[in-house]
């Protein structure tokens, strides 16, 4: 049994202060209020006093009433049950469908052991050029999506789920707009993917610390699939609101502000969600894409600037399309090079031509003269925005690779484009 303790030392926010003995970090508790019961979470540990976030809100809590410690942390059923389904940030149904309460996990354990990770070895298939031809997803790779508020990163993010050659995808939402929710609900439906679809998702109006759990609840979820075999991936939007949730908590408890007001802790935390990448020498893997919003485009922000230390890579979502300049895939080249002979110089060619239309395009809007040269690089450029950059161009790999050399024939002659001859003789096309 589980002692009762009723005593409320302070109410702060959505905070309560008690005084307990033999709690663990991260217990669950219940408070009795006069609204009913409202579950709460250790957050602080202080000698025996002990700090609690009530996740409704501290409304209609008086000192005076009762708190009970569960004795575990916050759990979250696993089962095949899952799949189709929509949960909130605690993993209570949000579709109207049953309570899951059956084969419960524990969520925000440790990360795998590097005993039992393999070097990443197989790419992740999603349709989309600039990813898949240019930087190339790897599984159990942790890469975020930097991005600014209005880009179509949720958009994104949706055709990832419904294209990617994956078993199982979770969709972790943290602080969403009602209408982002419903938009990925539509999506995954209408995509004929919900199927094998599992989504966590806590809006804007939903209480902070659920924000927090988002991550956790998607990650244990997916270890548990992973080492059944399952090659899942994992998506989170947004990060920054998580760094948010967590600075908001911070504040209420008074601890002293890091970077902007973000607790001192912030790389720790984020490195605990991100390093559950993993891929299992004879099971499955998880891979982790997780979306990145910078106040004001600004890559110093103290949450992708940490972000940035911790993955490997980044994708950059600028002007509704994934940059070639600053996205990077640092383990693409452990797979890039077993698809097909002409992908890496193919790669390679296209965007050192493209960096060249964009010196072109300077001198144009500079009122320089135009060579020749300038004039096939212009030309270039455009398509290869238009039919390469455009998020709405959905081939796979190898229908890329054939229209990046289109590309090529269309605007330059072999000679030109610095490619190896050897490629040039198998790929160049015969008509353009």
């Amino acid at each position: 049994m589980r002692k009762i303790y009723s005593k409320i030392e302070s109410i702060s926010g959505n905070v309560i202060t008690v005084t307990a003995t033999g709690v663990r970090y991260k217990e669950l508790a219940v408070v009795e209020t006069k609204y009913g019961p409202s579950l709460a979470e250790v957050i602080r540990l202080r000698h025996d006093e002990v700090a609690l976030q009530v996740f409704n809100g501290s409304r209609g809590i008086s000192t005076g009433d009762e708190v009970r410690f569960l004795g575990h942390p916050m759990m979250v059923s696993f089962s095949d049950n899952l799949l189709g389904r929509i949960f909130d940030g605690s993993g209570r149904p949000r579709d109207g469908g049953p309570e899951l309460t059956d084969s419960l996990i524990e969520i925000g354990g440790p990360s795998v052991n590097p005993a039992q990770r393999i070097i990443p070895r197989r790419m992740v298939r999603t349709g989309i050029p600039m990813i898949d031809l240019f930087n190339t997803l790897v599984e159990s790779q942790k890469l975020p999506i930097f991005s600014v508020s209005g880009e179509p990163y949720n958009e994104l993010l949706a055709r990832i789920a419904l294209q990617a050659e994956v078993d199982l995808i979770i969709l972790g939402g943290m602080g969403l707009k009602y209408d982002d929710y419903l938009f990925f609900k539509e999506s995954l439906e209408q995509g004929g993917v919900l199927s094998r679809t599992i989504f966590f998702v806590h809006t804007a109006s939903d209480p902070v610390v659920e924000c927090l759990m988002v991550p956790d609840i998607a990650l244990a979820v997916a270890e548990g699939f992973a080492t059944r075999g399952k090659r899942v991936l994992v998506l989170l939007t947004d990060m920054t609101n998580f760094a948010d949730a967590m600075k908001e908590i911070a504040i209420t408890m008074e601890q002293v502000p890091s970077n902007r007001g973000y607790p001192g802790d912030l790389y720790s935390q984020l490195a605990a969600r991100y390093e559950k990448a993993v891929d299992f020498e004879q099971a499955g893997s998880i891979t982790i894409l997780g979306v990145t919003t910078m106040p004001g485009d600004d890559v110093t922000h103290p949450v992708p600037d940490n972000t940035g230390y911790i993955t490997e890579g980044q994708f950059y979502l600028r002007n509704g399309r994934i940059e070639p300049f600053g996205s990077l895939s640092r383990l693409k080249q452990l797979v890039n090079g077993k698809t097909r002979p002409d992908h890496r110089a193919l790669m390679d060619g296209m965007i050192k031509l493209y960096a060249s239309y964009k010196e072109s395009l300077e001198k144009k809007a500079m009122g320089f003269k135009m060579s020749d040269w300038d004039e096939k690089l212009l030309a270039y450029g455009e398509l290869f925005e238009r039919e390469m950059m455009d998020l709405s161009v959905n081939i796979p790999l190898e229908a890329a690779l054939d229209k990046g050399w289109e590309i090529l024939a269309k605007c330059f002659e072999p000679a030109e484009t610095g490619l190896r001859s050897d490629l040039v003789s198998q790929y160049w096309p015969t008509k353009v």
